[in-house]
């Protein structure tokens, strides 16, 4: 029967980490730049979203500083919204009509070393998706697609700043 205490040792050994608390970037990486995302879509708010959201999630869970001028940076996540769809998911029996979507964004994203222009960490048609609820009483109704596209947002940069982190 092992012990807990060397059991625990020995996981620590084997190079097991708690998610979220990796960091395999250069270690004389101090700046990040997030210049506005490309975008592809008819969703302009999502473009103007993403970055603010990424900004606050490297600001408040890493090292990292983030800077407005690229030219400052140490390195550049650049990235771009390549699709949005917005579709029905579930309707009502007895009228028909939708009570609930879904979200689905389709970006890229490249944080480049600005100083060799080496890629630290691309993800290609990295996809997220959000669900929300549509009333179906008009006098109940309020759209809450905005508020679901705000919460997708903050879950792309957690994502995407895990990502980069731990190099998914």
């Amino acid at each position: 029967m092992a012990c807990p205490t060397l059991l625990a040792l020995v996981l620590a050994g084997c190079g097991y980490h708690i998610a979220g608390r990796a960091d395999l970037l250069p270690k004389d990486l101090h700046t990040i730049a997030i210049p506005a995302f490309g975008n592809a879509t008819v969703r302009a708010n999502l473009a103007r979203l993403v970055p603010a959201s990424l900004a606050r999630e490297f600001n408040s869970r890493t090292r990292y500083r983030v800077v407005a001028d690229p030219g400052q940076a140490d390195a550049v996540l650049s990235g771009s919204i390549l699709r949005f769809d917005n579709s029905p998911i579930i309707a009502d029996p007895a009228s028909n009509r939708a009570t609930g979507a879904l979200i689905v964004v389709v970006l890229q994203v490249t944080l480049t070393d600005r100083r060799t222009g080496k890629p630290l960490f691309s993800r290609n048609n990295y996809e997220f998706r959000q669900r929300y609820e549509i009333a179906i009483d008009p006098q109940a109704y309020f759209d809450e697609s905005g508020t679901a596209i705000e919460r997708l947002s903050r879950d792309i940069a957690r994502a995407v700043v895990s990502a980069i982190l731990e190099n998914f």
